[in-house]
C-alpha cells in the first residue's frame, strides 16, 4: 500500500509519522520543523487516516501508538531507525545521528520501547491531536 501525498505536498516523499497527542513526539516534531530548513519533511499524526494505515503496514494496531513511522522514498522505518534517520534527514551535522545506526536495532529498540512505554507519564499527553498553525500547516498532511 502507498501513501499518495495531498495534493498540496505532491513532493511529499518523506513523511514523519507521530503520536499526536504525545507531548515527546509533539516536541520531536516541533525540533523537527525547527531544524529542517529544506523542508524535506512532512507529518502526519498516527491517529489520522494515514497514519492509521502507516500503523497497520507496520504491524502497530495497539490502542496507543507504539512507534514514529518514517516512510522515505518508498521505504518504511520504525522505532529507533526511523528516529534515528529522521534526525539525519535534517543534513548538515545531523547526518552524523546515522552513526547509530552500526548498533543492532535490537539493541536500540530496547531503550526505544522504554521510553515509548512510559512517555504519556513522564511528558504528559495531549485531549486532542495536534493541530498545526498556519505556518506548519504546509508541512501536515490531511487524512
Amino acid at each position: 500500500m502507498h501513501d499518495a501525498p495531498s495534493q498540496q505536498n505532491q513532493d511529499a516523499s518523506t513523511i514523519v509519522f507521530f503520536d499526536g497527542v504525545c507531548n515527546l513526539c509533539n516536541r520531536f516534531v516541533d525540533f523537527l520543523i525547527r531544524h529542517d530548513s529544506h523542508h524535506r519533511l512532512y507529518f502526519a499524526s498516527l491517529q489520522s487516516p494515514r497514519g492509521q494505515a502507516a500503523r497497520t503496514r507496520v504491524g502497530d494496531s495497539g490502542a496507543d501508538p507504539e512507534s514514529i513511522v518514517l516512510r522515505h522514498h518508498g521505504n518504511t522505518y520504525v522505532r529507533s531507525g526511523a528516529a534515528i534517520r529522521t534526525i539525519a534527514l535534517l543534513g548538515g551535522g545531523w547526518r552524523l545521528y546515522r552513526v547509530l545506526l552500526v548498533i543492532p536495532s535490537p539493541i536500540r529498540d530496547v531503550v526505544y520501547r522504554l521510553v515509548a512505554r512510559y512517555r504519556y507519564p513522564w511528558f504528559g499527553r495531549r485531549d486532542t491531536c495536534r493541530v498545526p498553525s498556519p505556518a506548519e500547516r504546509s508541512r501536515f498532511l490531511e487524512g
